[in-house]
Parts: C-alpha cells; sequence; structure tokens
C-alpha cells in the first residue's frame, strides 16, 4: 500500500492535481462532496489560488472535478494506510502478543505515518498564496519521508519474515555491505534529485540524451547566484544533476555486481546482486524515455514505481548479506563439527529450556533431525526452527551447546520430552 501511495502522488504531481483540494479535514474529508452546492464551494475555493488566475484560468467546473478526484484518492488511500496499519496494531499491543521493541518500531511507523500527513499538507499549502505550484523543497521533504517509511516498514518486514540471527558471516561481506550501504545512499540522493526535477518542472526542457542543448553541460547552468541556488532551483542544473546521480548510481549497482561474483554466496544471495544491476539498468532506460517522451503520465509514474523498485531491491540485498548466506568454501562453520562438503547435511538438535518457558507452536520436540546447507552456522538451525531470539532455552547441536549470550544457568532446565 505505501508502494501504491507513492506511485499514486507521482500521478497527482504528473498531472497538477495537488492543490485542487484546499482543506485539511483529517476526519470529514474522507468524504467527498455529496451535492453540487459543496461542489461548488471547493471550486470557488480553488478559483482564489495563484495556480487557477495565472494558470488555469477558464478550467470549468468538470474539468477541476477530474483534478479533485485524483487528489482526493491520494489522500483517501493515505487515510486507508493507517487505518490498515493501527487497527492490526493496537489488537495485537493490546492483547500483549507484540514484543517491546518490536511494538516501539511499530509505533514509530505509524507515527511517521502521522507525520507524513502532515507533511502532504504542509507542502500543499506552499501553493496557495505566492506560488502556482507547490515548493520543490517542500515536495522533496515529502518524498524523502515516504522513502523512509517505506524502507522502515520493509525491514521490520524482512527481519520477522527471515530473521538474520548472528553476524558471524557479515565479517566476510564487509566491502560489500559497505558498498550496498553507499549505494544505497546514492540512490537516495539520486530519488531526492528527482524530486527537484518533479518540482521544478525540469524533465519539460532538453528533451535529448545524452547531450542536453546539443552540449554535455547546458549552457546556463551556473547561471543563478548565489551559485548554490543552482543545485535546487536552476532548471537545467537540477535536470543535469539527476542525469550524473542516476548514471552513476547504475555504475555502482554494475560494479557490485561484478564484485559479488567473486564472492563465495548462497545462490539467492546471488541473485539478488545480479537483479540490483538488472533493476538499476531498467531504471535508467525508464528515465531516459520518460525524458525523451516529455514525460507522459503514465511513464513518468512508472519511473517513480521503478526507483521504489530499485531501493526495493537495494534493502534486500543489505538483508540478504546480513544474513551471511555462504556456501561453505571459505571456512568452516563454528560449533558443527568439521568435515563438511558442499550440498546438504543432517544434524542432530536437541532442545533444552528453562522450567516453565513456553517454545513455539510445532517447536516442542525434544530431538529434531534437519536437512541443512553445508555452510550453515549455529545459528542458521535455531533459525529453522524459530529459536533464534527465545532467551529461554539451550540447543545442542550434534552433542554441542550453540552459544547464546545471557544463558548461563546449567541446572536449572529441563528437557522438553
Amino acid at each position: 500500500m505505501i508502494f501504491a501511495m507513492a506511485v499514486i502522488g507521482a500521478v497527482t504531481r504528473l498531472t497538477e492535481s495537488g492543490l485542487s483540494i484546499m482543506e485539511w479535514a483529517p476526519l470529514s474529508g474522507a468524504l467527498p462532496p455529496l451535492s453540487d452546492a459543496e461542489w461548488q464551494r471547493l471550486f470557488a475555493l480553488y478559483q482564489q489560488i495563484p495556480e487557477y488566475q495565472e494558470i488555469n484560468r477558464g478550467t470549468t467546473p468538470d474539468e477541476f472535478r477530474e483534478t479533485f478526484w485524483l487528489e482526493y484518492i491520494h489522500r483517501l488511500w493515505g487515510r486507508l494506510i493507517g487505518v490498515v496499519f493501527l487497527l492490526p496494531l493496537v489488537w495485537f499491543w493490546l492483547r500483549r502478543r507484540l514484543r517491546p521493541r518490536l511494538a516501539r518500531h511499530l509505533w514509530g511507523i505509524f507515527a511517521l505515518g502521522a507525520l507524513q500527513g502532515l507533511m502532504g499538507w504542509y507542502m500543499v499549502a506552499s501553493g496557495f498564496a505566492e506560488r502556482t505550484d507547490v515548493s520543490q523543497y517542500r515536495l522533496v521533504a515529502h518524498l524523502l519521508l515516504a522513502c523512509a517509511i517505506y524502507v522502515y516498514t520493509l525491514a521490520i518486514a524482512l527481519r520477522l519474515l527471515a530473521p538474520v540471527g548472528t553476524n558471524d558471516g557479515a565479517g566476510r561481506f564487509v566491502k560489500l555491505r559497505l558498498g550496498l550501504i553507499a549505494l544505497t545512499a546514492l540512490l537516495v540522493v539520486t530519488i531526492a534529485s528527482g524530486g527537484f526535477v518533479a518540482g521544478l518542472n525540469a524533465g519539460l526542457i532538453y528533451n535529448s540524451f545524452p547531450l542536453m542543448d546539443g552540449q554535455l553541460v547546458p549552457a546556463d547552468y551556473g547561471a543563478l547566484r548565489p551559485w548554490s541556488a543552482n543545485l535546487f532551483e536552476n532548471h537545467a542544473a537540477v535536470q543535469f544533476n539527476h542525469r550524473v546521480l542516476a548514471i552513476a548510481t547504475l555504475a555502482g549497482a554494475i560494479a557490485l555486481w561484478a564484485a559479488s561474483l567473486n564472492t563465495p554466496m548462497t545462490a539467492p544471495a546471488r541473485r539478488v546482486m545480479a537483479l540490483l544491476a538488472l533493476v538499476a539498468a531498467l531504471q535508467v532506460a525508464l528515465g531516459i524515455s520518460t525524458l525523451l517522451l516529455v514525460v507522459p503520465v503514465w511513464l513518468g509514474a512508472l519511473h517513480q514505481a521503478g526507483a521504489l523498485t530499485l531501493l526495493t531491491v537495494a534493502i534486500c540485498a543489505l538483508h540478504s548479506l546480513r544474513r551471511a548466506d555462504l556456501d561453505g568454501s571459505e571456512r568452516q562453520p563454528r560449533g558443527l563439527g568439521s568435515g563438511f562438503g558442499r550440498g546438504t547435511m543432517k544434524v542432530n538438535v536437541r532442545t533444552i529450556v528453562r522450567l516453565g518457558a513456553h517454545l513455539p507452536p510445532g517447536r516442542q520436540g525434544n530431538r529434531v533431525e534437519l536437512d541443512v546447507a553445508s555452510g550453515a552456522t549455529p545459528a542458521d538451525i535455531l533459525l529453522r526452527l524459530g529459536l533464534s531470539r527465545d532467551r529461554n532455552y539451550l540447543v545442542k547441536v550434534n552433542g554441542e551447546i550453540v552459544p547464546q549470550p545471557g544463558m548461563a544457568w546449567p541446572g536449572s532446565a529441563t528437557t522438553t520430552n
């Protein structure tokens, strides 16, 4: 839903529909106009702002309704996200089904969502007085906060669906992970620069590639004073910067994929690194096509979706490396004995729990035989059992106790026979 919200926001921006609703009504605004009198009142409000008076003078009530519905859907979708997120959160929180740390994260996400609603109104309000459009600075702030909420939610979901367990193997990916972090930061900057392009309508000029009016760097790149204003307010400079950042992002993604080819890792981790380079290439192709075709709405929205897709792949790549999925060829796993080759192996797992402790459903067996990857670490075994974050147990794998911090309670345990 958050992904869709960002795309709907792009459509709203591309169709210049964002200023069609001039009232901030978080609750009553969920209902659309239900009478002709209400439609006329809203249209009269719109006629007072500079966008109507200087650009859209002569807009008919029917044309106003078309732009109104796009902005209304954008706001309504935001309200639906809040309801869909808040109701289950309150239910599980009141029933104490959420661990305290997870609950804090989820409430944090909800707070950011509420802040995003306020940021959206703050952005829209900038177009009511002296401007014919919203402030590009507030637009970028709105966009970056949306990305932050999306990444935060995705990261929590990945940790719940595929817990990272231990970071023992992460040291083997230090350079690759640092490169991915740097690439993700570069991608966020590129997305922000795209926000400035959208905010200034800078995609409607210099519709050629790779040159801009026959030059690599446009002649009016540094036309504004002070010079720093060119980075955020000069149409030519903003578009040029976005081009450079996009190409740099693509080059970084390809470089990381090439580096991963020489790094021992599982097939899924290797695939996500290849996907990163592929999506980056597709996103650059979308951007060039959007520019050459003078920003059609459908292609501009697809370009926005491509940016979020690339951000998604980058976060998933970081998560896969954090899980330290090696193929076992680099070093022997700790605590599982010796003699592991490629493929799979069988391990005998014995679960020992503190008296009165509760194991997850289906995990109460005293002895389990598992087929695991030959490079599996003890923490990987715990993840398979769903016990990786439980502090009320000890686990023996092939007769050896899996070391767990804060679990020094020998003599006070019993087996789960």
